[in-house]
């Protein structure tokens, strides 16, 4: 709140240690750091051919394997209390199994960092484990995104690892994603980071439905190295710390903070600072500036939106003449990490409420998710006084390959803000032809999704108001079949940027032809002539969806 003294809220100066993250009392926390190099294959990641084996792998018997690693869960029923830097106080457990000896080849498992999540590990063969996610943090559900620590590897044997208790029905594991290793020895002695592995991936549902998420994810691989340690994740990790390292750069840097002021926009259940960046540079005209406001990470599983969103903020504080031309025209207010809270425990889906941020823009609850709130207001008090032109949050999709957008086309309107609702999206695919699909976006405004940024910011007023899903998977278009990285996702931010100036452009010729063609498009799914453009308002946005992009549009956002 505006009353409360600035030093408060720790925010990254250039000098001094980062501020430490705030963890739950009931979360252990291991003290090393864990950083990764960023590296970008030199050729492209193809998706695995799925095997047409969608059976089980042959029966685990877990009952019958040795518990190696386990963190004691959060008690049923539990919700938030308290946090502190460095989360539980004391002397930290003990998870995993000791080794017996140099020859036990017993993989030492560890998830107490930030981002990570692994609750339990039973080893079932030789190079066999059975692994179970936690839950997000005081809810049983929404387990999907995983990353933990492996040593003691040995470089011969084919490993397979099984997580037992995903939620969700289908995933892009079933059509050709495969999971990231990291190898620390890799990093360090030949440069070379996330990378994808894994044969005979399959995704299928378990047995038994004693869990309440009853689906598996199984995989096999090698390690490069004996005696490495490597990471395994669901995508590539952007935490909370990483954010402030990039912070503390840009405070450190003479130029790119000229224009861009970092604030804090509030904190966060646990006390993590939010923050805020405008960015802006010297103006042309006297009228005030259009806005464009950015977020991410509502949901702290989608690291994905992390890295578009560094490859956004990359591009708008360049020195590239576009880049200049943004900041002359536009204030962009951005947001980078709405649930920081989410992000350090290594949550899917919920802040520390145990509930979706994003479905919780319409309410006025401040106390339970004050991300969300706080941006909620901020983007009212800007549109007092200037235009909002584009509002976009960045997400990921865990069952649909490329990046798409859910807009808001709610019906009843003329041709003009309907057709025009498309726009951008249009542009954009033209922009990133082998990466963004204009047949997967949507823009029915569904009951369920009354709650999220891009609906409540349309109704406030932003009509030109966006998710942007971007798939953990990657590429289907262009000729490509290939996984995404991080170059790929931070293109995304680039593109948008870019996307924006077309938008914008004075001269309307680029406008008016996207106009002409999402004119066409539409009246071709319709598959009838309409008599005047008036008759738009009476086709519902049910109708104009797309019949390619299937029956997805209740997920995700």
């Amino acid at each position: 709140s505006p009353g409360e003294p600035r030093a408060l809220f720790a925010l990254p100066s250039a000098r001094g240690p980062l501020p430490a993250p705030r963890w739950p009392l009931e979360c252990e926390v291991i003290k090393e750091t864990i950083e990764h190099i960023e590296w970008d294959p030199p050729e492209p990641e193809p998706f695995c051919q799925p095997t047409g084996l969608e059976q089980a792998p042959a029966a685990l018997g877990e009952e019958q394997g040795t518990l190696v690693y386990n963190l004691s869960p959060a008690p049923p029923g539990s919700c938030f209390t308290r946090a502190r830097v460095g989360g539980a106080p004391g002397p930290l457990s003990s998870p995993a199994a000791a080794l017996a000896g140099p020859e036990d080849t017993t993989l030492l498992f560890e998830s107490r960092f930030e981002s990570g999540n692994l609750q339990k590990a039973v080893k079932v063969g030789p190079y066999e484990y059975v692994l179970t996610l936690r839950p997000d943090l005081y809810t049983a559900k929404h387990t999907q995104w995983f990353y933990f620590r492996v040593q003691n590897t040995r470089r011969d044997p084919l490993y397979r690892f099984t997580i037992a208790n995903l939620a969700k029905p289908k995933s892009l594991y079933g059509e050709g994603m495969r999971p990231l290793l990291y190898s620390q020895r890799d990093a360090q002695s030949r440069g070379v980071g996330w990378r994808r592995v894994g044969a005979d991936v399959r995704y299928y549902r378990g047995g038994g439905g004693e869990e309440p998420a009853a689906f598996r994810l199984s995989w096999t691989a090698r390690f490069p190295h004996d005696g490495d340690t490597c990471f395994f994740a669901h995508s590539y990790p952007y935490t909370y710390s990483d954010l402030q390292r990039y912070l503390r750069a840009l405070a450190g840097d003479p130029v790119r903070s000229r224009y861009c002021a970092v604030r804090a926009l509030c904190r966060s259940l646990a006390g993590n600072t939010v923050y805020l960046l405008t960015i802006t540079g010297p103006g042309g005209t006297q009228a005030p500036k259009r806005a464009v406001v950015l977020s991410a990470r509502a949901h702290p599983g989608e690291s994905g939106g992390s890295w578009a969103m560094r490859g956004c903020l990359d591009f708008l504080l360049s020195d590239r003449p576009d880049a200049r031309l943004l900041r002359r025209l536009f204030v962009f207010k951005v947001v980078p990490m709405l649930n920081p809270d989410g992000v350090v425990v290594g949550n899917s889906r919920c802040s520390l409420a145990g509930r979706d941020p994003n479905r919780a823009y319409g309410t006025g609850l401040c106390g339970s998710f004050p991300g969300v709130w706080h941006l909620r207001a901020m983007v009212e008090r800007v549109l007092a006084k200037r235009e909002v032109v584009l509002y976009c949050d960045f997400h990921g999709h865990s069952r649909k390959n490329n990046v798409f957008m859910y807009g808001c086309d709610g019906g009843g309107a003329g041709a003009g803000p309907r057709l025009r609702q498309r726009v951008f999206p249009l542009m954009l695919s033209k922009n990133a032809p082998d990466k963004f699909s204009f047949p997967s976006c949507k823009f029915k405004v569904q009951k369920s999704k009354e709650g999220t940024g891009r609906v409540v910011m349309w109704r406030l007023g932003v009509s030109n108001s966006y998710t942007m899903e971007v798939a953990f998977g990657g590429s289907t278009l262009g000729g490509r079949s290939s996984h995404f990285t991080v170059e790929d996702l931070k293109s995304l931010g680039y593109h948008l940027c870019d996307t924006l100036l077309d938008f914008c452009d004075p001269d309307p010729a680029k406008f008016q032809q996207c106009l002409a063609e999402v004119d066409a498009l539409l009246r071709q799914r319709l598959g009838r002539e309409l008599g005047s453009s008036s008759s738009w308002s009476d086709i519902s946005p049910s109708e104009l969806e797309s019949s390619t992009s299937g029956s997805d549009s209740s997920v995700s956002d």
